[in-house]
């Protein structure tokens, strides 16, 4: 690429260590967990660091793996909050009928209202087992949203334009509340 800059797609981050013999926790940002190994090496974003990876096992939704060269704990331990990157053209070719994105391709962008305004960046997406969550942290700061990654809730990904567009339900970027509140809160006891 022009610049010597790569197109590297995160597949994960360095949560913690694992034991005592320099295994990690790797929160996987891959399809399956097992992923995060799968395409050869690994390296840091600025490719100071690169490893030999191999998944180990599982650990709630979090993949043990070994770093080639990782031997013990504090180094492991040292190495939490690194992200794991490998080159995309190693990834395989999206197919035809999807998007030809990447959820990591999302990290980053815009998150725009279908009205124009911008309610932050997407910083993560999420899934807890009922579905892909779009992580956006506000322009205006404060906790990150968490809203779902559904058609209706976001109808156009822009990855050229650097932005999602999005139409959040009532309430989403309000502090949880929405307009009626106040009157549901007033209806009595039941």
């Amino acid at each position: 690429m022009a610049g010597g800059q790569r197109n590297l797609i995160c597949l994960g981050v360095v949560t913690g260590a694992h034991g005592v013999r320099g295994l990690v926790r790797v929160k996987p940002f891959t399809e399956t967990p097992e992923g995060v190994a799968a395409y050869g090496p690994v390296e840091t974003k600025d490719g100071a660091k690169r490893f030999a990876i191999r998944a180990k096992g599982m650990a709630k939704d979090l993949v043990i793996c070994e770093l080639e060269g990782v031997t013990d704990r504090d180094v492991a331990a040292a190495l939490r909050g690194t992200e794991l990157y490998v080159p995309r053209e190693r990834l395989p070719q999206t197919d035809e009928d999807e998007e030809g994105w990447y959820q990591a391709d999302l990290i980053g962008l815009r998150a725009v209202g279908i009205d124009g305004r911008v309610y932050g960046r997407v910083v993560g997406v999420e899934n807890f087992g009922a579905g892909d969550l779009l992580e956006i942290a506000p322009e205006e700061g404060g906790e990150t949203v968490l809203m779902g990654f559904t058609d209706e809730n976001v109808p156009e990904v822009d990855i050229e334009g650097g932005k999602v567009v999005i139409d959040p339900p009532l309430g989403t970027f309000e502090g949880g509340t929405f307009d009626g509140a106040e009157e549901t809160s007033e209806t009595g006891d039941e």
